[in-house]
């Protein structure tokens, strides 16, 4: 060893010691030693409590343990030490599921996204979200027979052609001097729009559709569908009769889907069905007669007995809300109009008769009054339509029927002097011999359920409906023009 001197200081040199090179080769090893300690200490799974017990153990920690912040500081690395854990799970799940996805075949890797993606929007629609566009998938069938024959029966063919040529009329008419409008008021050529329905507009567009289609009067079918789509508007502040509503737009825009297919028809109707479930919202579920389409507030007309429902409007209700729920795939539509079966079959119904008022909220008939009628005639009508719709699978509705019309043949059918066949109505056991306009439906109607009658009565049913069908067109043909 060798001792020099350079400015008065001594450095010590041994002529074996490392080269330069060397030197700068353990250099660099020792550099990636500490570098390897340190990434260590950052990157374990721990690490966050071994850098908080290592650098920052300082006398602000200490002053808080003093205190009894103890339990606290545990509570924080427990708390630390789930979300570790949370990410260390989630971390190893999601590289298993990226391992299954690599094996799968790229259809059954996007069958997994729809499913994925049905699953969000079922969540979705479950904690009360709403898309028009989701509805479920319908698998449009045109029906036969709508349009396109031609009767070879030249007296037939005139018949029809002379009908749409007042259709075309009347049409034209309501184009020209009230388009948009409920109706056309003939004399006065103006549009008048009745607060039946409310603010809503174009009821003629509405319920002319399927006629429009059937005629094969495809250019005004098309002008029609366009207002609909840009025009045909339910938010309204307005008060409307939920039966008027639901025959003439719900039922218009059923009838006009399924005979086009259009999709605006679809959903137009399932966005005006839903805003009339509000008015179901009553103890028994006999829906109110007046419904507010924004407020969801109903009640009943003031005349109709003590506040009641009338047989004819919550009976009227059927055939469209059992095909909503079809289309929209929501069940309330058909569970609301079966609930009204159920309420009526716990009823106990004089000599079998349907008194046309039943009172919302004790569940009970209003005043006896029974009318084939006004206030009752549809709701015959729908259980009929009801067993026929469901393709004579609905056996409630059949037997609710023909028991109906057995009870009118016994209580209310009777012959006048002259040999008239009518149908009276009954106010409180005392029938009022007198038959109105709107019961001469009721001739078509049994004619249409003669088919399916019980115990062979088709042609017993068919002599009847023939016997009504005369007696209307008699009250006709025997008023004088003058009266």
């Amino acid at each position: 060893c060798k001792k020099k001197s350079i400015g008065g200081l001594f450095f010590h040199y041994n002529p074996t010691s490392f080269r330069l090179t060397e030197k700068f080769i353990l250099l660099l090893v020792f550099s990636a030693f500490i570098t390897l300690c340190f990434g260590a200490i950052f990157f374990l799974p721990d690490s966050s409590k071994l850098l908080s017990g290592v650098f920052f153990h300082s006398s602000a920690v200490e002053t808080n343990t003093r205190k009894g912040t103890d339990s606290d500081s545990n509570i924080a690395v427990g708390t630390d030490e789930k979300i570790l854990a949370k990410i260390r799970k989630d971390h190893e799940k999601a590289l298993v599921e990226a391992k299954d996805t690599l094996q799968k075949r790229p259809d059954e890797i996007k069958q997994d996204i729809q499913n994925e993606k049905d699953k969000v929007l079922k969540e979705g629609l479950g904690k009360g979200g709403k898309d028009d566009d989701n509805l479920p998938v319908i698998e449009y069938v045109r029906p036969p027979g709508a349009t396109g024959h031609e009767p070879s029966d030249p007296e037939t063919k005139e018949r029809r052609e002379k009908i749409k040529e007042m259709m075309k009329f009347a049409w034209d008419s309501y184009k020209r001097y009230a388009w948009g409008s409920n109706e056309l008021r003939p004399v006065s050529m103006q549009g008048h729009s009745s607060n039946l329905f409310g603010s809503i507009k174009g009821a003629t567009i509405v319920d002319a559709l399927d006629t429009l289609y059937v005629m094969e009067m495809y250019e005004d079918f098309e002008m029609a569908t366009e207002w609909v789509e840009k025009n045909l508007d339910f938010n309204v502040n307005a008060e409307v009769s939920v039966f008027e509503v639901n025959i003439r737009f719900v039922g218009g825009l059923l009838s006009a889907y399924y005979l086009s297919g259009k999709e605006v028809f679809r959903k137009k109707a399932i966005q005006l069905g839903e805003k009339l479930l509000p008015a179901f919202k009553t103890p028994t579920g006999i829906p109110w007669a007046l419904l507010n389409l924004k407020s969801g507030i109903g009640r009943n007309w003031p005349w109709a007995s003590g506040g009641s429902s009338i047989l004819a409007e919550y009976g009227t209700l059927h055939l469209e809300f059992m095909h909503l729920s079809k289309l929209s795939g929501n069940p309330a539509f058909a569970e609301k109009v079966m609930n009204i079966r159920k309420v009526l079959n716990r009823l106990d119904k004089p000599q079998g008769l349907y008194p046309n008022y039943l009172n919302p909220n004790s569940g009970q008939w209003g005043q006896h009054h029974v009318s084939v009628g006004g206030l009752g005639d549809s709701f015959y009508e729908y259980l009929l339509k009801a067993w026929l719709m469901s393709d004579k699978t609905d056996e409630e509705g059949k037997k609710l029927y023909y028991d109906a019309l057995q009870a009118i043949e016994t209580s209310l059918m009777r012959k006048s002097s002259g040999g008239l066949t009518y149908i009276a109505e009954w106010k409180g056991g005392l029938l009022e011999h007198k038959m109105g306009h709107l019961t001469c439906f009721a001739g078509g109607m049994i004619a249409l359920g003669a088919d399916g009658a019980p115990e062979d009565k088709t042609g017993h049913q068919m002599e009847q409906a023939a016997e009504i069908a005369r007696t209307c067109h008699e009250s006709y043909a025997r008023t004088s023009e003058s009266d």
